[in-house]
């Protein structure tokens, strides 16, 4: 005689799936929005861009002096930065995307 599967049966509540953290949000909670506001972030990086004034805004230090020293990557780091600032994708240290505008 063998025992009826309780899972067959349907007994046993579905379990659900283990969460998975997204690999790009290593410090922040996907989904989790910056006190930092995006209008400053985008006239900085737009002005000052080649300077990295707007990783120094959003926290990323180190980054920033990058930037300073390659000049923003001779343009190309700033314009990649400033694309995903107003796209709505840009971090700041933490790993929360900035999304408010004022």
């Amino acid at each position: 005689m063998t025992t009826p599967d309780p899972i067959e049966q349907g007994s046993y509540p579905p379990v659900p799936p283990p969460y998975v953290a997204a690999a790009d949000s290593a410090y922040g909670a996907p989904g989790d929005v910056s006190p930092k506001l995006l209008l400053p972030a985008v006239l900085l990086c737009f002005f000052l861009g080649s300077l990295g004034i707007h990783r120094f805004y959003v926290g990323k230090v180190g980054t920033g002096i990058a930037m300073i020293l390659t000049l923003g990557g001779l343009g190309i780091w700033t314009l990649i930065d400033f694309i995903m600032l107003l796209v709505g994708v840009f971090k700041d240290k933490e790993g929360r995307v900035l999304k408010q505008w004022t």
